[in-house]
């Protein structure tokens, strides 16, 4: 599975960061200025203001969360966490098919996330759709769940039909490219957690861990 989702941020975190997002509406910009020359035709949402000290506090707590989380740290093998935004989706609003740009000016884009922000019942539509090989799966999660996915899929937003939808987005720089290696490292050292736990350390354990960290540093781009 390339897809991970996962509890994130605790209810206060979900609770602090929608209070500050609320507190002054001419901190939201146009968000189709931060698309891609393609992207921006299909993206109708609202952007916060990189300026604004809820920008700033909000960002600082999701990159600690993320960069904290073990999870997250050994599905992404986590290099950088960067260009996180926190975005707002109302009645009529979406992000049509499109797929992420590789770089931005803070690094490469490997994984994408959305942090979903908002109940369930504060809005309806604006499902994550990511396309398949043969269908395309819709993510809507409670608040406080992350949802990470490589940034080579194609994606998007469904227009929302009634409500308010406030996510948080970003991008993962990881030490290993390919999402490939990092499923076949994720399940390695799952395996290995495993079998510490059941059995405890063996020689034949620190064999499976030594050809996992150097995995890594083979992979690591």
């Amino acid at each position: 599975m390339h897809f991970l989702s996962t509890p994130l941020l605790e209810q206060h975190d979900v609770d602090a960061i929608v209070e500050s997002l609320s507190f002054d509406s001419t901190l939201w910009r146009d968000g189709s200025l931060t698309a891609g020359e393609f992207a921006a035709a299909v993206k109708k949402n609202k952007q916060l203001d990189p300026k604004s000290p809820a920008m700033v506090s909000g960002v600082d707590l999701v990159t600690k969360k993320l960069i904290a989380n073990p999870l997250i740290k050994s599905f992404s093998l986590v290099k950088r966490v960067h260009s996180i935004m926190f975005s707002k989706c109302e009645e009529g609003d979406g992000y049509g098919w499109h797929v992420d740009n590789p770089f931005s000016k803070y690094g490469r884009r490997d994984l994408s996330f959305t942090i979903f922000l908002s109940d369930l019942s504060d809005y309806q539509g604006g499902e994550l759709s990511i396309q398949l090989s043969q269908e395309s799966c819709d993510i809507r999660l409670p608040p406080g769940q992350i949802f990470l996915y490589p940034s080579t899929a194609l994606h998007c937003v469904q227009t929302l039909t009634s409500g308010t939808r406030l996510v948080c987005v970003g991008w993962i720089e990881s030490y290993v490219p390919s999402s490939e290696d990092r499923l076949l490292l994720f399940n390695l050292e799952a395996a290995a957690r495993s079998l510490l736990a059941r059995h405890g350390r063996s020689d034949e354990l620190d064999l499976i861990y030594q050809s996992y960290v150097n995995a890594i540093r083979r992979l690591s781009g």
